[in-house]
């Protein structure tokens, strides 16, 4: 049962919403709260880049038909679902949640979660390393390009030279710095994981809480019903199934092993929450982004909860076939 309640950091997500909607930051105070958040959005990727093993980067090369696999699902096969929600606007889905629901398509996969579903089922926990690292890496540039492609052909703001400049200045900047240092502070940032989690999940909740005071002042709530909220689960509910049925069924069809599957469906069908929120902020500066950021934020819980389930049964399956 335990596998269907929220984690302590979707918790925290709740709160921080809450919080921002009864009590936004706004004025002086929300500028300056702006410049300490893109503060942390640089530490954040500077100790991504500074965590990442050169090894497993050059590593990631060598299994490529995998992670092309992993790449396609996760840049064009939820891209191309994306683009078939839109069918569903205007009469089930509002223009401005749909926005939000094609920028989730073309996040990358998270880490974390990916390596460790994929090691819980069995499978192949390098490739997952490897796969899921280089989804982050490529979309630093893949994200806003497709987002703004894709939201220009809906009529939303579409990309432009800036948001892309914003985003190699604020996001990749940072990650390079921390690649050139991995060297001399790898190790040591590797063995400190629990006392810097603090500042992963810390600078993610201040980007969401003050997206989400800029849209409350602009009346977010106003405009978002309890039935847009239902709506946008069941639509990220199939979108999910839709992909780890692909996923998984056409990793077996291509010949895949046991263990290469596992990564392939974990790696695939993930979104990063991570990446994601200080994407939107940079990419959609000056734009009220709590409906861009709200689809993602409900898919992140959907994914934990579904990919815990289908972890514990490929475990499981192993288990009666020893």
């Amino acid at each position: 049962m335990s596998r269907f309640l929220p984690d302590t950091f979707t918790v925290l997500l709740v709160v921080t919403v809450v919080i921002a909607s009864f009590a936004p930051v706004s004025g002086e105070a929300a500028e300056y709260f702006g410049y300490a958040t893109k503060v942390a959005i640089g530490l954040l990727f500077f100790l991504h880049g500074a965590r990442l093993s050169r090894d497993v980067v050059i590593a990631g090369f060598l299994h490529w038909k995998l992670h092309l696999t992993i790449l396609a699902a996760t840049f064009v096969l939820f891209p191309l679902l994306g683009l078939g929600i839109g069918l569903l606007v205007p009469f089930i889905l509002s223009p401005a949640l749909y926005a939000g629901v094609l920028f989730l398509c073309v996040l990358p996969s998270t880490v974390q979660s990916s390596i460790a579903f994929t090691s819980i089922a069995g499978g192949n926990v390098p490739a997952a390393i490897c796969a899921a690292t280089a989804s982050n890496i490529f979309g630093m540039f893949l994200t806003p390009v497709l987002a703004g492609v894709l939201l220009s052909a809906q009529g939303h703001a579409g990309f432009s030279l800036d948001a892309l400049q914003s985003i190699l200045l604020q996001l990749l900047a940072p990650f390079v710095l921390g690649q050139i240092l991995q060297p001399w502070i790898g190790n040591f940032l590797r063995s400190k994981k629990k006392l810097l989690m603090p500042i992963d999940r810390g600078s993610i909740l201040m980007v969401v809480y003050l997206a989400f005071s800029e849209s409350v002042t602009e009346g977010l709530w106003r405009t978002i019903s309890i039935s847009d909220l239902a709506t946008l689960i069941i639509i990220d509910i199939v979108l999910l199934a839709a992909v780890l049925a692909v996923t998984m069924f056409g990793s077996r069809w291509a010949g895949f092993s046991r263990e290469d599957e596992i990564a392939i469906t974990f790696c695939g069908s993930k979104k990063s929450l991570a990446s994601g929120v200080p994407i939107a902020t940079v990419l959609f500066a000056g734009q009220s982004i709590g409906s861009i950021m709200l689809p993602l934020m409900l898919f992140h819980q959907i994914q934990l909860m579904a990919c815990a389930v289908i972890a514990q049964r490929y475990a499981d399956r192993a288990n009666r076939s020893v």
